[in-house]
């Protein structure tokens, strides 16, 4: 009659929390003593309630006895089956109060929150960083640990990220997703995108903090900042000259090879620097 009458006549000692039945008291109060009295006999896991025992046996018979009607993908947890048949009904029942942005799961939405919050419970042991989910921390862990657990199929080469094997691939299949709405370039990587758009836009956002020349790359700033501090990383094996680009030490070494790539559509002459051939090519106009 209780369930007519909303009568609770058992309350917890602890919190206060009021049932109905002695026995849903009983096993609340395991959430405040920690008792766990129902053991797992394959591999001695421990339970506070028979119906946790019951849902964790199925882990190690494989059943799922609840079928999603629309897809027919099966569960061994109820509430993994609703949660699932949101992805058919589109439903979205957990609002964020701060954006009104709407979430399908209450973890989704946990997550969510902290970018309001700001909050990053999670630190990496190693180095003290800060995350606000437990895959951004293990995704950051392996700058420690150096595992890259993508293979690309093709050439063997290992990756930390998923996404950076993605972006890989498409060196080999000539995918080239991004698309320049201004020229129609297309690009294997967004980040290659963006870099080009500055080409139509102009926008420098690299500031030299030694003369205040700008930018377009962040390369070609560090090419840059070699001229204050005459750093030359790149050295001919030849004859030792130092040179502060890559690009410098390889029209170089055509001095030593005598290679020389750009010719003349006039006269077939050949030069081993593209200024020397727009020179040249004067002497014809």
């Amino acid at each position: 009659m209780r369930t007519h009458t909303g009568e609770k006549p058992y309350r917890c000692e602890e919190c206060s929390k009021q049932f109905r039945e002695l026995g849903h008291l009983k096993k609340h109060m395991r959430t405040h003593t920690g008792e766990k009295p129902y053991m797992c006999e394959e591999c001695s896991k421990q339970f506070s309630t028979p119906g946790n025992l019951k849902t964790h046996m199925r882990t190690h018979t494989g059943e799922k006895p609840y079928k999603c009607e629309k897809c027919s993908r099966q569960f061994t947890i109820l509430g993994h089956l609703k949660k699932h048949m949101r992805t058919h009904t589109g439903e979205k029942p957990y609002n964020c109060e701060e954006c009104s942005r709407q979430f399908s799961e209450l973890g989704s939405l946990k997550k969510h929150m902290r970018t309001h919050t700001g909050e990053k419970p999670y630190r990496c042991e190693e180095c003290s960083m800060q995350f606000s989910t437990p895959g951004n921390l293990k995704t950051h862990m392996r700058t420690h640990t150096g595992e890259k657990p993508y293979r690309c199929e093709e050439c063997s080469k290992q990756f930390s990220l998923l996404c950076n094997l993605k972006t890989h691939i498409w060196s080999h299949t000539g995918e080239k997703p991004y698309k320049c709405e201004k020229c129609s370039w297309q690009f294997s990587e967004l980040g290659s995108l963006k870099r080009h758009m500055r080409t139509h836009t102009g926008e420098k956002p690299y500031r030299c903090e030694e003369c205040s020349m700008q930018f377009s790359q962040l390369g070609n700033l560090k090419k840059h900042m070699r001229t204050h501090i005459g750093e030359k990383p790149y050295k001919c094996e030849k004859c030792s000259r130092q040179f502060s680009e890559l690009g410098s030490l390889k029209r170089h070494m055509r001095t030593h090879t005598g290679e020389k790539p750009y010719r003349c559509e006039e006269c077939s002459k050949q030069f081993s620097r593209l200024d020397q051939l727009k020179r040249h090519m004067e002497t014809h106009s």
